[in-house]
């Protein structure tokens, strides 16, 4: 269970309602949303770990030693961050795994539910939604922060500048930073014409990621629908898969085939080798990631043992490319169903006449893209818009919402 109040009756009566179809309960307490998924998948497999809130500790901590240790410089550097908890159930956790890092990675855990209310005014949907850091929380120029959502399987960084300026490092941010540095591994250790890798967006994803991804590094994209179902069915197709969705929900999967070609290699392998090297830090990186669910903590470790090895700080990840300025919005209609949409909801086919219009719109302005889709909960649209300038994407939301309401059913006030 969780740390929401519904929590521990929900869990009662799921207990008794095991017990009375004489099923056996096993009772973990309160775990994260992918500490549950690596419990169940740790028994299923038994795998080397036990399948216990430990088993998912000595995990993650047995990896980052063992990436560490291949690091020259890494006894040099003390890697710190302080990760939001968004008054959930991830600080707790956040804060039992310390014990099992030792020094090598140091996190200091706020909004960590001792006061606060869960998810507000924190979080990752409140700092990625905002663009600004967490209510009370005052960021220092040089160090790093991060926030968990509530049940810890999304993660956003940020950092602010010296002179003041609030800077988020997304989903898109934490994909490319991980697909570049598992292609220089790949290149590195000899094994990049065997193993494909290749990363997958959604329609919500920067279209400066996308560039940046396929044309400076050469790096296969590939566009699935919104949600984490369908991006982890999408990164099946590569021999290493790395997906996030731009709120920070994600993770990198490895083909039976990558885990077996790198295994074999880092057994072969030889540590005073440039190339054996690599091979042995793709094997730890198979290991300390949680490839069968998005792990905020997983992820949040995976990050910072890359920027130990790259001696890289927030601004320099920062820097690799900028985001299109963007806006997202919603608009009310009568019925969200009127809008049909393909090509991984990028293109509407219904209402007959909105997609050329919205075209007609993304021709107006410099680097335009817009797309629309229905919510899967409320009668709304949400409108996603990209340009190269904030008047431009301004210009190009504003149009696209008021069509939505004009062709759609607009309910309430039209968009102004």
């Amino acid at each position: 269970m969780d740390t929401r109040p519904s929590s521990p009756g929900l869990s009662k009566a799921c207990q008794a309602g095991v017990s009375v179809m004489n099923g056996k309960v096993t009772d973990y307490g309160y775990v994260t949303t992918p500490q549950l998924h690596y419990i169940v998948w740790s028994h299923n497999t038994k795998f080397t770990h036990p399948p216990t809130q430990e088993g998912y500790y000595l995990k993650i901590s047995t990896a980052l030693r063992q990436f560490l240790d291949l690091c020259k410089h890494s006894n040099s550097i003390t890697q710190k961050v302080t990760v939001d908890g968004s008054n959930g159930v991830g600080a707790m956790k956040v804060r039992e795994l310390q014990a099992y890092l030792g020094d090598m990675l140091t996190v200091n855990p706020v909004f960590d539910g001792s006061t606060g209310v869960l998810n507000y005014q924190c979080g990752a949907d409140y700092v990625k939604s905002n663009q600004t850091s967490p209510v009370g929380l005052d960021l220092v120029p040089g160090e790093k922060y991060a926030s968990f959502d509530g049940d810890a399987d999304r993660i956003v960084y940020y950092f602010i500048t010296q002179e003041g300026k609030f800077q988020l490092l997304d989903g898109d941010k934490i994909a490319i930073l991980i697909a570049s540095y598992l292609k220089q591994l790949l290149v590195d250790s000899g094994l990049s014409k065997e193993i494909s890798l290749g990363l997958v967006q959604t329609a919500y994803a920067n279209g400066a990621s996308t560039e940046y991804i396929s044309d400076k590094l050469s790096v296969p994209v590939s566009c699935s629908k919104t949600g984490v179902k369908h991006l982890h069915h999408c990164a099946l197709q590569y021999d290493i898969g790395v997906y996030f969705e731009a709120n920070g929900h994600g993770t990198v999967m490895f083909s039976d085939k990558a885990a077996m070609t790198i295994d074999l290699a880092a057994k072969s392998a030889d540590a005073n080798t440039a190339a054996g090297t690599a091979s042995l830090k793709l094997s730890a990186l198979t290991q300390l990631i949680m490839q069968i669910v998005g792990d905020a903590i997983s992820d949040l470790v995976f990050v910072e043992a890359i920027l130990t090895d790259l001696k890289m700080t927030l601004s320099q990840w920062n820097d690799q490319y900028t985001d299109l300025p963007n806006v997202l919005c919603k608009v009310s209609v009568a019925d969200r169903q009127v809008i049909k949409t393909t090509n991984a909801e990028r293109t509407a086919t219904s209402p007959i006449g909105l997609q050329a219009a919205i075209d007609e719109a993304v021709l107006k302005v410099s680097k335009g893209r817009s797309f629309v889709r229905p919510s899967g909960t409320e009668d709304v649209v949400r409108v996603y818009a990209e340009a190269s300038t904030l008047e431009e994407v301004k210009q190009l939301s504003l149009g696209v919402a008021c069509l939505v309401y004009d062709m759609c059913g607009g309910v309430g006030e039209r968009p102004v």
